[in-house]
């Protein structure tokens, strides 16, 4: 384990950015750091700004929180505006815009397995996996890969295929909850009873 450690950590917590020009790398940090605290505090990462030319680290163990200051900074280097209260702004705007996307990953899979009638919410938690891992591999593609072979094994042996297909795909929904929720991904999943 502690030789494998510090790479897996690494992979799994911190994303390289990189920036249009040394000078947004300035902007992003902003007098006396005023711009990269409220970065930090809005979006629940550290940002690491260090020599390298054009590039900043965003760290953080929750990667939807990553994604977000990803798509935060995305969209401030688009604007050239970074100032506390603009950043404010397109925080709560691609909070709204990755919510919305999460939805539209989670839509694909249902209609790609053929499924119906499963809760809005637990939708919006199966597009979360695409930004969870789980045993190197991701979330996301692992619920689908299992999804189907539970609807293969299941039509070999005479049982409901889309059932199959749905216990599949919901086996590991626990991954997408956040640190609200205790204990392991398993009681997680189970945390809430859906319609």
């Amino acid at each position: 384990m502690a030789r494998f450690a510090s790479e897996y950590t690494s992979e799994r917590t911190v994303s390289v950015m990189s920036l249009t020009s040394d000078e947004m790398k300035g902007k992003i940090i902003g007098r006396e750091g005023r711009n990269i605290r409220t970065l930090e505090a809005m979006c629940g990462v550290d940002l690491i700004v260090d020599d390298t030319p054009e590039t900043i680290v965003i760290s953080g163990f929750d990667p939807v929180r990553r994604e977000l200051a990803r798509r935060t900074i995305d969209k401030l280097m688009e604007d050239g505006r970074v100032h506390p209260a603009r950043i404010e702004e397109v925080v709560e705007k691609q909070k709204v815009e990755l919510q919305k996307s999460m939805k539209e990953e989670g839509d694909k899979v249902i209609v790609e397995l053929g499924l119906a009638g499963i809760h809005t919410e637990l939708v919006k938690y199966i597009g979360a996996l695409k930004y969870r891992n789980i045993h190197a591999q991701n979330a996301l593609n692992h619920g689908l890969e299992v999804a189907h072979i539970a609807g293969l094994l299941a039509a070999e042996l005479g049982y409901n295929v889309k059932l199959a297909k749905r216990a599949g795909v919901l086996h590991g929904i626990g991954l997408a909850a956040d640190h609200s929720i205790e204990g392991n991904y398993a009681t997680a999943g189970g945390y809430r009873d859906w319609e």
